[in-house]
């Protein structure tokens, strides 16, 4: 692969910059100073308003900034040392939040004063008094913020590091476990299980420092939600995703309905690879005889098409990241894997973190994380208290780019790239779906058997297999399932968001229900326009409310299944396309 990395210069010269210790000691003044206000005599919310958007703007960039350091270098010392110091700081930030949730509560007058002038800020308001009924005493939760330095953010860390790092030997090659990972699109089944039992033997030889790890998060989380009067760390889980239990419900049980569905896509996949069932290695297999292959170039031109073609502003975005290195494409060791989006207030841009492998896959997950982008920009002109929108909302728009790529790709495929392409597309509305629910399955049994006592190795990898069953079923061989997929996921390693899992499908179905209905509207102003008014209430409203505001009911069944007809259009093309092959 080419070497291409992104540029984070016009963010900060360099971790242990001077630029960089400035702003740090201005976000320590001002938490300083915001601590004062809010412990004077009359404090001013107005003013304090204005500090915490100001804070907010520092301290995310910091964070972001720090961050992409160590995920592209995670042995980089002075990237985890700058990263430290911005976590340091968290205490503080986090007494403040306490103080400050604690005033908004107690003076609710001059919260409705301020909203009757600032109308946007009420949804804000409710929800920061809400969020009082769960707050711990101002030194418990100050306690609480240290500790999580070197308890629980450290376990997160301590997966990410292993995780980004451990190797094995592949043909005489040393590979890391995200190569190995990544050979799981190998058009070469022997390929591809040799990988996987070489990946496998990687995770047990790390399975006790995942597991106490695991039960380190778990635990906390548990201890943390009680003394917060939570129910249940899924009722704390939708507060943080703006969304109700009878929303989650609703979502859920449109999953398990479609489970048939998707298990004879993986039917039709195992027929398409020559094979008499998948196994676990195979889910990722292309299949088709196109040639589906892309360069960085060719991958940038087609999502910057696509998105032009749905909105021209759109595609020029597009462009931007892909010309000006807002991008870090290509896997190297110490890189850790995966994708993600990551925003700096500071200048007004994301970066974007990708592992990019040549493959439609890997176009896809461009177009996924610049969608995210793309949100963050919609949404910059507003201040930090209004920016910040739950992950249920912000898969929605990665989501729906995506699909918007996939669209352009289809109508523009010859018909052996039709195979490749539709079914790379209904492969990840199966990870989105079925495993996602597998992973809320396996994540709410763990926290059930967590109240009870720790967890040993051998009873996660029972607990993910029997999750693989019920959720796979006879989609794939029973026999070449993944145990150690809990070792694999590093959203099961937060404690700032537990069931940091069924967003996914939150945005999987709400963008494909959005983009049906905009199929059906009948309107002279453009669609984008709407889908962009839509983007830019996420991050002061609830999921429903957003809803609502493009005349959708989330709350309801058939909304969701609305999007699942889509997934299963494609399906049923699929099928059709098998039979002819």
């Amino acid at each position: 692969m080419e070497e291409k990395r992104w540029n984070l210069s016009p963010i900060y010269p360099a971790v242990d910059s001077p630029e960089f210790n400035a702003d740090l000691k201005k976000l320590k003044d001002m938490l300083k100073a915001f601590r004062a206000e809010l412990e004077s005599a009359k404090p001013n919310l107005a003013k304090l308003v204005d500090m915490e958007n100001e804070m907010s703007d520092i301290s995310e960039t910091l964070g972001s900034y720090a961050y992409c350091n160590v995920s592209v270098n995670t042995t980089d010392k002075a990237a985890v040392n700058a990263l430290n110091k911005v976590e340091e700081l968290g205490m503080d930030e986090a007494v403040c939040s306490t103080l400050f949730t604690t005033f908004v509560a107690e003076h609710k007058d001059e919260v409705d004063a301020y909203c009757k002038d600032h109308p946007d800020y009420r949804f804000i308001f409710d929800e920061i008094a809400e969020e009082a009924k769960h707050q711990m005493p101002k030194e418990l939760e100050e306690l609480a913020a240290d500790l999580m330095r070197s308890g629980s953010d450290a376990f997160g860390r301590l997966q990410e590091t292993i995780s980004s790092s451990a190797c094995a030997e592949l043909d005489g090659e040393k590979k890391t476990v995200i190569q190995l990972r990544a050979l799981a699109t190998s058009p070469d089944r022997e390929v591809r299980r040799k990988a996987y039992e070489a990946e496998l033997k990687v995770w047990k030889e790390h399975e006790v420092a995942f597991c106490y790890a695991l039960n380190g998060i778990k635990g906390t989380s548990l201890s943390l939600e009680k003394r917060r009067n939570w129910e249940s760390p899924i009722d704390r889980s939708c507060a943080g995703a703006r969304i109700t239990r009878k929303t989650l419900d609703a979502l859920i049980g449109t999953l398990e309905k479609n489970l048939p569905m998707f298990r004879r896509y993986l039917k039709t996949k195992a027929k398409l690879l020559g094979l008499k069932k998948c196994a676990f290695y195979d889910l990722f297999a292309p299949v088709g005889k196109a040639d589906m292959n892309f360069t960085l170039e060719q991958a940038r031109k087609m999502v910057m098409t696509q998105y032009g073609a749905f909105n021209p502003a759109m595609g020029e975005f597009a462009a931007n990241a892909f010309d000006n290195n807002w991008i870090d494409p290509f896997p190297r060791q110490g890189k850790t894997g995966g994708a993600y989006d990551i925003y700096m207030p500071k200048i007004r841009e994301s970066r974007v973190f990708a592992n990019f492998d040549g493959t439609y896959d890997g176009v896809s997950t461009f177009a996924h994380e610049l969608g995210h982008a793309w949100h963050d920009h919609v949404v910059s002109v507003k201040p930090a208290l209004l920016r910040s929108y739950p992950m249920t909302l912000a898969e929605t728009a990665s989501i729906f780019s995506e699909f918007i790529v996939f669209k352009g790709a289809v109508e523009q495929a010859t018909e052996e790239q039709k195979v490749a392409i539709i079914e790379q597309f209904v492969q990840g509305a199966c990870q989105v779906c079925v495993d996602i629910l597998c992973r809320f399955y396996f994540e709410r049994e763990i926290f059930e058997k967590r109240r009870e006592g720790e967890l040993m190795p051998d009873e996660m990898c029972e607990i993910m297999i029997d999750c693989q069953k019920k959720t796979y079923g006879d989609g794939l061989d029973e026999k070449l399932l993944h145990p150690y997929m809990w070792a694999v996921k590093g959203h099961y390693y937060s404690t700032g968001f537990s069931f940091y899992n069924y967003p996914y499908a939150f945005g999987q179905l709400f963008g494909l229900g959005l983009y049906n209905r905009s199929t059906k509207e009948k309107s002279d102003r453009p669609f984008y326009e709407k889908y962009n008014a839509l983007l830019s209430l996420t991050g002061q409203l609830s999921a429903e409310d957003v809803a609502k505001s493009a005349g959708i009911d989330i709350t309801d069944p058939a909304f969701w299944q609305e999007g699942m007809d889509i997934i299963a259009s494609y399906v049923k093309q699929l099928e059709e396309l098998a039979e002819k092959s």
